[in-house]
């Protein structure tokens, strides 16, 4: 059930909230998009024409490496890369596996992300709890237009969401769970650990996804536009 401005449950949310952690890429950056570009310059447009195929094997293949011992993010990008030209039977010369990581700092945010990022940064202090290495995001920093009051990286602590490392750090070093409000588009990634931990988790739907999980989210947006439009409305 979608929950906007005017729920006294979103109302009194915000009132607490002193902190917003956001997911990076999927919910500030335009990943999908990304993605599907990178890997047509990787391997060819004909990935287009096994579109769903190749995404669904993508999710499991870097969810299945990432719950694994900890590597970079920049590792398991070609690791990725290298299983998915072996599972397609495509040519991938050596020098290609590292390309994914090379293109990833220069996908596009969303349309209504900078904007909505600059009016929350009025109210509130931002956050970014992301599955990625420190420089990879240095440089994708630099497209979304605000300074983050803090950054917490899978390099930082050493796992990937939805472990709960990311969310111990905010609990333990970034001023705790209870003034935080985690704002993301991935209900695996975001919305278990969130649950998990009592953290006040808002779903950012943009592809109207319907919920088949059983994470609750405080609220659904279908974009971070009327995201803020409901937690800057005073």
């Amino acid at each position: 059930m979608q929950q906007r401005r005017g729920t006294s449950l979103t109302e009194d949310a915000f009132r607490r909230t002193t902190t917003l952690t956001f997911d990076c890429y999927g919910t500030l950056i335009d990943w999908s998009a990304g993605l599907w570009r990178s890997f047509a310059k990787i391997f060819g447009p004909s990935v287009a024409e096994r579109k769903q195929e190749w995404f669904d094997a993508y999710v499991r293949t870097e969810a299945e490496i990432e719950s694994g011992p900890y590597r970079p993010y920049r590792e398991i990008l070609a690791l990725v890369t290298t299983r998915l030209a072996k599972q397609f039977n495509l040519p991938l010369p050596p020098d290609h596996s590292a390309r994914l990581a090379e293109m990833l700092p220069r996908w596009a945010p969303f349309p209504d992300t900078k904007d909505a990022l600059a009016r929350l940064k009025k109210k509130f202090r931002l956050g970014v709890l992301s599955n990625i290495d420190k420089d990879l995001f240095a440089d994708t920093a630099r497209q979304l237009g605000v300074p983050f009051d803090f950054i917490v990286t899978a390099e930082d602590v050493r796992s990937y969401k939805p472990a709960l490392g990311h969310f111990h750090c905010l609990r333990d070093k970034h001023g705790g769970l209870d003034s935080a409000l985690h704002v993301a588009q991935s209900l695996y990634h975001d919305g278990v650990p969130a649950n998990e931990l009592g953290l006040a988790f808002v779903w950012i739907n943009r592809y109207k996804e319907p919920n088949r999980t059983g994470v609750r989210p405080l609220a659904e947006f279908p974009d971070l536009r009327s995201f803020a439009d409901a937690a800057c409305c005073d």
